[in-house]
């Protein structure tokens, strides 16, 4: 009888402690020895939090593992699937449907070191080997040597496999680990916020894709064409349908796993025509994505606003600028068009807003982002505001009047009214700020990093928002009552490296 020893693990790293360890467990007794099935788990995640390293890494490490350690191996993907109780028979049947047997058992012993996975395991009748949990003490595990390497300790190398070691030097792949653990603005799934609906996002990405290219495609310059924060490259399939552009490349680079992944499944689905379409799933506050003087036309749309509210905002946003302009040719442009404050943001204004203002409010901690949702459709704009202002990430002081309206500076107001109506990602909107730059700070943070702003550049106000979103529940006035326009509430910056730099 064949006999089996299944491994299920992420598998990042591999450990000189598991090589002695699975040696023990598989050498043949009176029998013949055991075949490890390694159950490489989140195998369908990469340059995240909880999973940095790529499937296809990770299971080169654990062939290289095998042959040098005399293991006859099976390398098993298992994606990842929602927290479930029914975790171990999940990894069961992934087994199976890959390798066309099932594990039982009679011929199967189990080793995992989490008591929680092993727990589930054994309620199903395997036995358990505990791998670094039967030692005393406890042996590194091999995340915790992971972490050893994104702190930049060298004895990580001391407990590694050298299968591992020598995978991750011939791939780079410690500055990879490195930057992605290490990263303040990426959450453990490779996303912004754990708050938001991408499917939302890539819907309304789709909707808003025509107009956006209509808006700059004039000013891109034909050669390396770069998409930061591509979505679900909705954009990047209307610049592949342009003759112009048919000899360009086109590279999309996005940070949301969810989003990324949508990426490649179009672009293996058939969607783009041009042979030279790529997707980068990456972080460009963590470092350099592209070499320096490489790319001919950078594109940027609702992007600018996070990275200002996700990291630290002015040093994270020149940061931002100054790595577009370090990637961009001579001559090369940058075209970024995002929400933006009005001019003269500072401006005490009266804001009059439908409803009445709320109660005390209620905790969302608990909530659900459906019930979240439909707490927050049910409020009147004038209550709506005391909620956005106790969730906002932001400060936002008001003062309320007896006339019932509120004293407010024009650009807190414009963030509120721009915010106002995303209740299904209310928490996620929460943590982003519209209104932090004006026109003119733009042109001068882009002048002072080296960029020639082009005359195309204007801030402009989005006409649908007022006639839909602001006008029919809100009103500005200056302090003495008179009515106030709406202002600018967007940006399009077109941004020249110039050619003699």
């Amino acid at each position: 009888m064949e006999r089996f020893v299944l491994f299920p693990g992420r598998h990042h790293l591999l450990t000189r402690f598991q090589a002695g360890y699975l040696r023990e467990l598989a050498a043949p007794t009176d029998e013949d020895g055991r075949t490890v099935v390694w159950a490489v788990t989140s195998a369908n995640h990469q340059n995240t939090k909880r999973n940095p390293v790529g499937y296809d890494r990770r299971q080169a490490a654990i062939e290289r593992f095998s042959v040098q350690e005399g293991l006859r191996s099976l390398v098993v993907p298992v994606f990842d699937t929602a927290h479930t109780d029914r975790f171990a028979e999940v990894t069961l049947k992934s087994v199976e449907s890959v390798l066309g047997r099932t594990l039982t058992p009679h011929d199967t012993v189990v080793a995992c070191s989490t008591p929680e996975v092993a727990a589930m395991y054994a309620e199903l009748g395997f036995a358990i080997a505990g791998v670094e949990a039967e030692r005393d003490p406890v042996p590194d595990r091999p995340w915790d040597v992971l972490l050893r390497l994104a702190t930049g300790d060298p004895t990580w190398r001391e407990l590694a496999h050298p299968a591992t070691l020598d995978v991750f030097d011939r791939y780079r792949l410690g500055e990879q680990v490195a930057q992605v653990v290490n990263d303040p603005v990426v959450g453990e799934e490779g996303g912004l916020t754990t708050t938001r609906d991408y499917r939302t996002y890539a819907e309304a990405f789709e909707a808003s894709a025509e107009r956006k290219w209509d808006l700059v495609r004039r000013h891109v310059r034909p050669g390396r064409i770069v998409d930061v924060g591509c979505g679900a490259g909705a954009v990047l399939a209307l610049a592949d349908r342009e003759p112009a552009l048919r000899e360009s490349d086109l590279i999309g680079v996005e940070v949301a796993r969810h989003l990324f992944e949508e990426c490649m499944h179009r672009k293996a689905q058939g969607w783009f025509t041009n042979p030279n379409v790529y997707f980068y799933c990456r972080n460009v506050l963590g470092g350099a994505v592209f070499a320096p003087r490489s790319v001919d036309t950078t594109l940027t749309f609702a992007l600018t606003h996070e990275i200002w509210s996700y990291g630290q905002r002015m040093d994270s946003l020149r940061r931002f600028v100054q790595a577009i302009y370090d990637h961009t040719v001579p001559g090369g442009v940058w075209i970024n068009s995002d929400v933006s404050g009005p001019d003269n943001r500072d401006l005490r204004v009266r804001l009059a807003l439908q409803g009445a203002a709320g109660g005390p409010l209620v905790d969302l901690g608990d909530l659900t982002r459906e019930e979240i949702a439909a707490h927050v459709e049910g409020l009147p704009t004038r209550a709506r505001l005391d909620r956005f202002a106790a969730d906002f990430h932001f400060p936002l002081p008001f003062d309320a009047r007896p006339d019932g309206t509120v004293d407010i500076a024009l650009g807190d107001a414009m963030e509120f009214l721009t915010h106002k109506d995303y209740p299904d990602n209310w928490l996620s909107e929460a943590h982003e700020q519209f209104c932090g730059l004006e026109f003119a700070d733009w042109k001068a943070l882009l002048t002072d990093v080296g960029f020639e702003v082009d005359a195309a550049s204007h801030s402009w106000r989005n006409d649908w928002i007022v006639e839909h979103r602001l006008a029919p529940v809100a009103a500005l006035s200056d302090q003495d009552g008179t009515p106030l326009p709406w202002p600018d509430t967007h940006v399009l910056l077109v941004a020249r490296r110039p050619l003699n730099t």
